[in-house]
């Protein structure tokens, strides 16, 4: 079974803004993350997992006239959370998938505190529900 976790960051959780770190702690945040990389790699259980650019670099891109693309800055400023990166794992069961995203939300953040920040686990569905 595959899961997408999803590391969100949002005003609501109360962190620093990473940006505002020492540069130790964000090279530990950054380690630990990798290291969980490499753990599911030797596990068998990472597909795909990336970080992502800072919401100011998004867009959102809409079907316009006769299917032109119209790309527009996003997000838009009523959002309060954006995702910063994710992990794809095929795992046994959700059970597990759970466990993962709660060992991600541990991540160490300023003074090496965990940030017990919140993890979306979703599943991957690989195709539309039966009763469809």
């Amino acid at each position: 079974m595959k899961y997408m976790l999803l590391m969100q960051f949002s005003d609501q959780t109360g962190l620093p803004p990473i940006g505002t770190w020492p540069p130790e702690d964000v090279k530990a945040h950054i380690e630990f993350m990798r290291d969980v990389d490499r753990k599911l790699v030797e596990t068998g259980e990472l597909v795909d997992a990336q970080g992502l650019a800072m919401p100011d670099q998004a867009r959102i891109v809409r079907s316009g006239a006769g299917g032109s693309p119209v790309v527009t800055d996003g997000p838009f400023p009523e959002t309060k959370e954006f995702l910063v990166g994710y992990w794809i794992v095929d795992v046994e069961s959700q059970e597990r998938a759970v466990d993962l995203a709660a060992y991600v939300s541990a991540a160490p953040g300023p003074g090496g505190e965990p940030l017990n920040m919140p993890i979306e686990v979703r599943q991957v569905m690989s195709a539309p529900p039966a009763e469809l």
